[in-house]
């Protein structure tokens, strides 16, 4: 069967193409081994859909500029600086709208900085390639492959395509990139199952690759998008969705402008019932709307994420995306590899023993003359061995001539072929246990036989050493008669079973302890590898890792995501998992209402870090995976990630002192002044006058981006919770709008004052009493307990000094203020001194109540 796609033409997705006959696949893309010609070549060209049309249009600046216009805080700013310039405050409109192109700005280039992770992809598809075109090579621009071409590949050679292998000599090929193996795989011509892993597929290589050493002939199967690395691309292409602090900021945004609307509507209804007139109760509903709105916050929230960035900085955490530092502070579950972040990432040999459980010597030669001659790559494994040998002096290079049988998947087991000189011809495989001892007949010597006892034997001792964390080698041999015939996989039989490798990466010396400080964060740290169950059991007892249960990529397959929903929050050791599997596990998790973290460096991790509510990538880490992160760490290690949860929680603690002191002193202030205005026969305060109260309050406010911050506002992850915030709102402002109406009825029926000095000291005791609220609110601790910082503290002394002598400057009557007598002062310093009193009483009767006296750690409700 024959099917038409985009990219050209490919076998049916329905059918693993991996696992067909090579005339059958050559048949289905109508080609040959001699290739394409130019011009069925160009006719299936002009069909196909380039990769990097993926992006055509999807980051246009003009929808990245439309996109930050999203946020309910812009559109209630930007209704702010409208409403402004209605009341004719110029100043206003321009502070506000230079606050929203400020805010804009900053996503705008956040935004266009990450679509660049897309465009690199596609980048890296325009390289060249070898391709037979008319029966003879020619080399075209790899983006001009298409299926059925034959493509020529050799050392150093990127391949342009996934395709099959139709022929090739010690073909080496590091796809470490898109599987995470670290060592370069051999591949070979002929099928495999349908059903083997993508990373196991040994006839198959896929575009992205590189080749190490060897040569080979491909078949050009998948082109462009349809390429595992074009899917990989197709998927980063979709826009993220909005992070933890996104979420949040838009809920509050939503939440502003829904009271902000029934405040005034209410008002102006009102009025215009009381027969006020239309104009100025119009003017004074704006002017409410107004003073409810934090118009700094974006102001704050950027110059806040700037000072954490910078602050990172130096840690060695570089931030790629500022909103993703406060999510940091949110994060409650860590996933990360084991290799290289939770251990050395060093293999070592930690010893060689025979089928007794001794060190061995012997088995140390053979394995050394096996790592010391195998054709192709050499690895890590094969350096520790060789390493290993050196030190102890063991003789392994007296040898006349040798052949190898390569490593491949399907056998697990790479041989050596080797003339000795005191051994004489020699055939020395080493390889998995199991595929090692399956080939096994005898043991020890070849006069001896391999029992069935003796199996149960091997495989107790096996089981011992990887209880133990050890990743296991088995080592075998077989005598030849001479070495004159070229060795092949038939000659890895009848073998003779001489001993074991031990192998071990050990932890970092500091992994245990930041394992128990992400704890005490109250993050979750999960360990995801492709290595075997035994090794990531015993790295994670270690190093203090709950290893009560473990999901292995077995299960994962057989697992509904509903089961694995339930599952993984319980589950801290993943093992055995293919990489396709790890976004799956980082879904499964945010299911679970947590926040999670991911790191990775490999193409990979590329969509596991694209859907982590917080990626994390280090320098060294392929582009694409640096590019899909939010942070990249200049160091692999735990350490950095802690800093960097502090300091995401400390900008978030300061984020929160501002919405809820300003939004719990605005709100009550808006509430009186509409209440009193419903009485009064004249304004309570006049439009311009509400303005700048609200500008002057929040001057010290602005201060809150660089305010102190308690340890105990860091204890726990940090979220956006609404209800919480609401009801602060109205708590607090309820308390501010009791001593409100109190001055109210002290000013007009008590003391009767005119309406200039009635506004005059209505507007010193609401800017006195939003300082008064913001420094009892910014922390949960008693007010004598907690130490603001000095740009607070002298902030906060300028406004109320401001206040106190507005009344009496030459500035006095362009706001239509006047003088107050002393006694008045006094007694508005006397009703502000209770109601910061008051409001630090209730305070602790609010957060205990609503469970967040040491800080805020439920998800955001819209």
């Amino acid at each position: 069967m024959v099917r038409e796609w985009a990219v050209g033409l490919t076998p049916n997705r329905a059918e693993a193409y991996w696992a067909l006959e090579q005339q059958t696949l050559l048949a289905q893309l109508r080609s040959g081994r001699t290739g394409l010609t130019e011009r069925e070549a160009r006719r299936r060209l002009a069909s196909r859909s380039e990769l990097s049309e993926i992006f055509e249009g999807r980051h246009a600046w003009l929808l990245l500029i439309g996109r930050q216009f999203k946020n309910p805080l812009v559109v209630i700013l930007l209704l702010v600086s409208v409403c402004s310039m209605l009341l004719s405050d110029w100043v206003e409109a321009a502070v506000v709208l230079g606050i929203v192109l400020m805010s804009t700005s900053l996503g705008f280039s956040q935004e266009f900085i990450a679509s660049r992770a897309f465009e690199r992809l596609a980048r890296r598809a325009m390289i060249t390639a070898m391709v037979l075109r008319d029966h003879r090579p020619r080399r075209i621009a790899a983006h001009r492959v298409v299926p059925g071409d034959v493509v020529l590949l050799e050392p150093g050679s990127r391949v342009p395509a996934d395709g099959v292998v139709l022929s090739n000599q010690e073909f080496f090929v590091n796809q470490s990139a898109l599987t995470g193996e670290a060592f370069a795989v051999t591949k070979r011509a002929g099928p495999v199952s349908a059903s083997t892993a993508l990373g196991q597929r040994s006839n198959v290589v896929f575009m992205g690759s590189s080749v190490e050493s060897g040569t080979a002939q491909v078949l050009a199967v998948s082109t462009g998008r349809e390429t595992v690395f074009g899917r990989i691309v197709e998927q980063l292409a979709e826009q993220a969705g909005p992070n933890e602090f996104e979420r949040g900021i838009s809920a509050f945004g939503r939440l502003l402008m829904q009271t902000m609307l029934m405040i005034t509507l209410t008002v102006l209804a009102i009025h215009v019932v009381l027969d006020r007139p239309a104009v100025e109760a119009l003017m004074f509903a704006l002017a409410l709307a107004v003073g409810l709105t934090p118009e700094l916050l974006p102001a704050i929230i950027s110059v806040m994420l700037a000072r954490g960035a910078h602050r990172l900085a130096d840690q060695g955490v570089i931030v790629r995306k500022l909103n993703a530092i406060e999510s940091l502070g949110g994060m409650t579950v860590m996933c990360t590899d084991k290799t290289g972040t939770l251990t050395s990432g060093q293999v070592i040999l930690e010893i060689a023993i025979d089928t007794q459980g001794q060190s061995s010597a012997e088995v140390l030669r053979f394995s050394a003359l096996n790592a010391a001659l195998q054709g192709g790559v050499k690895n890590p494994i094969d350096d520790a061995i060789v390493t290993k040998a050196k030190a102890l002096d063991i003789p392994f290079q007296s040898i006349i001539g040798h052949q190898t049988v390569p490593f491949d998947y399907s056998r697990k087991c790479v041989s050596v072929g080797l003339l000795d000189s005191t051994l004489g011809p020699i055939l020395i495989t080493k390889g998995a246990f199991g595929q090692v001892l399956d080939r096994c007949v005898f043991l020890d010597h070849p006069d001896k036989q391999l029992t069935t006892a003796a199996r149960a034997s091997l495989l107790g001792l096996h089981d011992a050493w990887a209880q133990k964390g050890y990743r296991i080698l088995a080592v075998a041999t077989r005598r030849l008669t001479t070495l004159t015939e070229k060795l092949s996989t038939q000659d890895e039989q009848e073998l003779c079973f001489v001993g074991l490798l031990c192998f071990i990466d050990p932890p970092k010396h500091d992994t245990a302890d930041m394992v128990r400080a992400l704890a005490e964060r109250g993050v979750q740290l999960k360990m995801i590898t492709g290595d075997d169950r035994q090794a990531a059991l015993h790295t994670a007892r270690s190093v203090g890792l709950s290893a009560e249960t473990v999901i292995t990529g077995g299960m994962l397959i057989s697992m509904s995501d509903q089961e694995l929903t339930h599952a993984a929050v319980s589950t801290s050791v993943f093992a055995e998992v293919d990489p396709s599997q790890k976004e799956r596990i980082v879904r499964a998790l945010q299911r679970s209402d947590e926040v999670v973290g991911f790191l990775g460096d490999g193409v990979n991790d590329a969509l596991a870090l694209h859907t982590a509510d917080v990626g994390l990538s280090v320098h060294n880490a392929v582009d694409v995976a640096r590019e899909a992160s939010d942070f990249v760490l200049l160091r692999k290690e735990l350490r950095l990630i802690c800093d960097g949860i502090d300091e995401g929680r400390r900008t978030f603690a300061n984020t929160m002192k501002y919405i809820l002191s300003t939004t719990s002193a605005n709100f009550g202030n808006m509430v009186s002044m509409g209440l009193i205005s419903l009485v009064l026969p004249f304004l309570p305060l006049l439009p311009a006058q509400i303005l700048l109260n609200n500008f002057l309050s929040d001057i010290p406010s602005a201060a809150l981006s660089g305010d102190l911050v308690e340890r105990e506002s860091a204890i726990v992850p940090q979220r956006f919770e609404l209800p919480m915030i609401r009801n602060a709102m109205i708590f607090f402002g309820l308390i501010s709008v009791i001593f409100d109406l109190a001055l109210f009825g002290l000013l007009f029926w008590v003391i009767e004052l005119t309406p200039e000095v009635f506004r005059t000291a209505w507007f010193v005791e609401s800017l006195l009493t939003e300082l008064a609220v913001l420094f009892v609110i910014r922390s949960r601790a008693a007010l004598w307990k907690s130490r603001p910082s000095a740009g607070l503290v002298i902030a906060s002394i300028v406004v109320a000094a401001i206040a106190l002598l507005l009344p009496v400057s030459p500035l006095a009557g362009l706001f239509e203020f006047q003088h107050l007598p002393a006694w008045l002062t006094l007694i508005i310093i006397g009703i502000t001194l209770l109601y910061a009193a008051s409001v630090e009483v209730a305070k602790r009767w609010f957060f205990r109540k609503s469970g967040h006296a040491r800080g805020f750690s439920v998800s955001c409700v819209d």
